[in-house]
């Protein structure tokens, strides 16, 4: 127990001299819409052509939450460390000394680990969640009731995700809820223009 408070106690030290928390938090908020908005787009489309084997989505949705996820994970982990390699070489030369060993060094570098996994999990776990729907098909039974459900829980995930950043900026949580809600109505209502063409 003394290991679990003294190894908190170090994360939140970490978090106060780096502010993993305040990036974690907004890489978490945009990938998690990317996420969803991205998993809208493949059920419209499928909806659209006439897809009624929701196994097709299913694979098209986990394939690209998997290539988000990477792309996330990846991007960010190349991104913060090229921007704390920064950070920390001009800290280094006001300071006169090298930052590796010290707590900002290490607060750095966890920071990186942390932001990247956030960075890549959020988008994932997000196209996921919409997918439930399609995953319970055999307990639906109905193809097409499944993709309602789908982008139901689009809906509530997006406006969720716009309460959650209603929350962080101390606004309306309602108002920012219907904003995210306004792009996934904005992105079903481009893929059924381009589908009518």
């Amino acid at each position: 127990m003394k290991n679990v408070r003294a190894w908190l106690a170090e994360l939140q030290t970490y978090n106060r001299l780096v502010g993993i928390e305040e990036i974690a938090r907004r890489y978490f908020a945009m990938n998690a819409f990317d996420g969803v908005l991205t998993t809208i787009g493949v059920l419209v489309g499928n909806y659209l052509v006439g897809v009624r084997d929701v196994v097709i989505p299913i694979r098209i949705g986990v394939a690209t939450s998997i290539a988000m996820g990477v792309s996330g994970l990846w991007g960010a982990y190349l991104t913060e460390v090229a921007e704390r390699d920064r950070q920390m070489k001009e800290l280094e030369k006001v300071c006169l000394v090298d930052q590796n060993c010290t707590k900002i060094g290490k607060a750095s570098r966890f920071a990186v680990i942390i932001v990247a996994v956030v960075d890549g999990l959020a988008p994932f776990l997000a196209a996921l969640v919409v997918l439930i729907p399609l995953f319970l098909n055999p307990i639906i039974q109905d193809a097409v009731l499944s993709y309602f459900l789908a982008i139901g829980v689009a809906f509530l995930s997006l406006f969720g995700l716009g309460m959650f950043l209603g929350k962080v900026s101390n606004r309306s949580l309602l108002g920012y809820g219907f904003r995210t809600l306004v792009a996934g109505f904005v992105a079903i209502g481009i893929n059924f223009l381009l589908g009518a063409r």
